[in-house]
């Protein structure tokens, strides 16, 4: 599935004036795009577009702002991937955005990003994602990981997840 994230109607005044074929568009995209060769094709027949009509008003509403980016969801758990692991360091402040490089740079991280601390209780200011089929090689590879980076010193948890939590892209539209 595809991850659109679109601005909010505050922020693009201009949906009011939306043809409704584009909004039938918009709509199925925020849904995801259809796992096919051709999804522009499949959207266009769906809202009664063309092809180019369709890449068009996507590239129009990129350059528009409207469509901040195209993403993927990935639902892994159903793909074996199970062992996933939210690491949160506690960095000094002057180098959490060179240790985020260094992290995200990393093949094992598959997201990696600076939130505020949440002082007294959370000193954590740095959370990397680390997925995977086990445990045990899940935290092999965050050894390896703060050996290579020479991170010994930086203090860290290590969070698995124990739910699957139901995953889509932002929603703009109401049904």
């Amino acid at each position: 599935m595809t991850n659109i994230a679109l601005r909010s109607r505050e922020q693009v005044p201009i949906l009011d004036s939306i043809q409704e074929s584009e909004q039938q568009l918009r709509a199925l995209i925020e849904k995801g795009l259809p796992l096919t060769p051709r999804p522009w094709k499949i959207l266009a027949e769906q809202c009664g577009m063309n092809e180019a009509q369709v890449m068009a008003t996507i590239e129009h509403w990129q350059s528009e702002g409207l469509i901040k980016r195209l993403g993927l969801v990935i639902k892994h758990r159903p793909l074996g991937i199970k062992a996933n692991a939210m690491v949160v360091w506690n960095v000094p402040d002057d180098q959490v955005v060179v240790l985020g490089r260094r992290l995200a740079a990393e093949p094992a991280v598959t997201l990696c990003y600076r939130r505020p601390r949440q002082l007294p209780d959370w000193p954590y200011n740095l959370f990397c994602m680390i997925h995977g089929t086990q445990r045990s090689r899940v935290l092999a590879e965050l050894d390896a990981i703060v050996t290579r980076q020479s991170l010994e010193a930086i203090p860290h948890q290590v969070l698995f997840s124990t739910h699957a939590y139901r995953q889509h892209g932002a929603r703009y539209i109401s049904e």
